[in-house]
């Protein structure tokens, strides 16, 4: 029987060192890694969870994750932000928690991780949802970021929405359909949006069963038609987890598309 790929949302890991708040809410909150070694400071990593926005996913899903990129020899920042299902979660909090937290993370790992954390923009790394809301807030705080790895991101928030992926999930995000809340599709969605200035690569298993390869097609076919500095990535053995799982077949393509966002640093 070949290995559960979900396996790699409850495995254990190493606990973070130390956790900073960037707002009073309890879900306003980052988990801090250090990288190993004495080396000189390198990029904050910001690690964004997915889970369909859902209060049922934290960011406990994606500490095996945090730790692989930690061991490439980076400071990485776990963030956590309100999801839909809890006060506060959903349009707008879930957007902009996110952004917030993306722009204050930096100096709060500075000062928590002394010698680690280098003044320039985070790295973003995202997964499912997450890869959403990390092109998002590189789209809407493009100071705010250096660089994005938007792994089976949902890119097109419009047709996860006809799709009905997980159940609702689009709808409970942000209150409605394309039809019910324009307005909120036009700044939420990433392909109603600019795409980011950035680096971005997005990488895309074709045997993924919860976010559709051809969104992810179609996104970076037409950011890149508007001249962004986005590349496609796609596996065609790998489902929706191996792409942050760093003992599956797809980790070394993975970090090889992480180190080609912080070769300049």
């Amino acid at each position: 029987m070949s290995p559960d790929p979900r396996a790699v949302l409850s495995r254990p890991a190493p606990e973070p060192d130390l956790t900073v708040a960037y707002g009073e809410h309890p879900d306003q909150v980052a988990d801090l890694r250090r990288r190993p070694g004495d080396a000189p400071p390198r990029p904050l990593v910001i690690v964004v969870h997915g889970g369909f926005w859902r209060v049922e996913y934290d960011r406990r899903h994606t500490d095996s994750l945090a730790v692989g990129l930690a061991r490439l020899g980076f400071p990485v920042a776990q963030l956590e932000y309100r999801r839909t299902g809890q006060p506060g979660g959903g349009w707008p909090g879930t957007l902009t928690d996110v952004r917030s937290g993306v722009s204050a993370l930096p100096g709060l790992a500075a000062a928590a991780l002394p010698g680690q954390v280098a003044p320039v923009p985070p790295i973003l790394v995202g997964h499912s949802a997450g890869g959403h809301l990390a092109l998002h807030t590189a789209t809407r705080s493009p100071q705010d970021v250096g660089g994005v790895l938007a792994l089976a991101p949902v890119v097109d928030l419009a047709e996860a929405y006809r799709l009905d992926l997980d159940a609702g999930a689009v709808a409970a995000l942000l209150g409605g359909g394309p039809a019910d809340v324009p307005d909120r599709y036009e700044v939420a969605d990433p392909r109603a949006t600019p795409p980011p200035s950035t680096r971005t690569v997005v990488i895309h298993g074709t045997l993924d069963q919860h976010v559709p390869v051809d969104m992810s097609r179609a996104y970076v076919q037409a950011a890149q038609a508007l001249g962004a500095d986005m590349h496609l990535v796609e596996l065609p053995d790998c489902e929706h987890f191996g792409l942050i799982d760093p003992e599956s077949p797809a980790w070394p393509q993975v970090t090889a598309a992480f180190r080609s966002l912080v070769e300049d640093h």
